[in-house]
């Protein structure tokens, strides 16, 4: 390509970003609105939770309090929960699950131990110097029934103005995804475990 045509393809190229910032910054100007959000992270690849842990990092990075409940989890300890237990003035963390509901084969047990975990969440969703609210896996917990989707629905909608939620997990049911302001369907590609590669530290755990 000559000199000529290069330099006719960057401006063109300028002339397009400069049409691309109006429309953004004409967007950007129009969201002026400031509110707690709900977002979910579901789907199928990985990632869904990693994604939530990332904006709790995030909130502890703009000095405000958070705090995480994990649903189903807990027969084994995380890189996750190992980390932010270094802040307990900032994180209020609970492991509330006994494992995958493949291990635990106890459906009343399961929504045994999904109540104490919501009594714990709603606590959280009432504290107005809560920011952040990670409902770990709280999908699955749903999508098997241990939980009322109508009740927990009432509860986040009923907490302090400002305080954001993130529900995580496989399978969100229909009416979270339209209660949600933010949704993001994670798809899986390709995976190590398909190869024959176990979950391994700071990658799956």
């Amino acid at each position: 390509m000559s000199t000529q045509d290069e330099l006719a393809r960057d401006e063109r190229h300028k002339a397009r970003m400069q049409r691309k910032k109006a429309v953004v910054d004409a967007r950007i100007a129009e969201a002026d609105a400031e509110r707690g959000l709900l977002l979910v992270n579901t789907g199928n690849g990985k990632g869904k939770s990693s994604a939530a842990f990332g904006m709790l990092a995030r909130t502890l990075g703009h000095g405000l309090r958070a705090g995480v409940v994990q649903f189903i989890k807990g027969a084994a300890s995380t890189g996750e929960e190992a980390f932010f237990r270094r802040f307990p003035e900032e994180v209020r963390y609970f492991v509330m699950g006994e494992g995958f509901t493949w291990e635990t084969q106890d459906r009343q047990r399961d929504i045994e131990k999904a109540e104490e975990a919501w009594a714990v969440a709603r606590a959280l969703l009432q504290d107005p110097q809560v920011a952040l609210v990670v409902l770990d896996e709280l999908n699955i917990a749903l999508k098997y029934g241990y939980l009322p989707l109508d009740r927990v629905l009432a509860d986040i909608a009923a907490r302090p103005p400002l305080q954001h939620v993130v529900v995580t997990g496989r399978g969100a049911p229909a009416g979270l995804i339209e209660a949600a302001d933010t949704v993001s369907e994670i798809g899986l590609v390709k995976h190590a475990f398909q190869a024959g590669v176990k979950a391994q530290k700071g990658v799956e755990f």
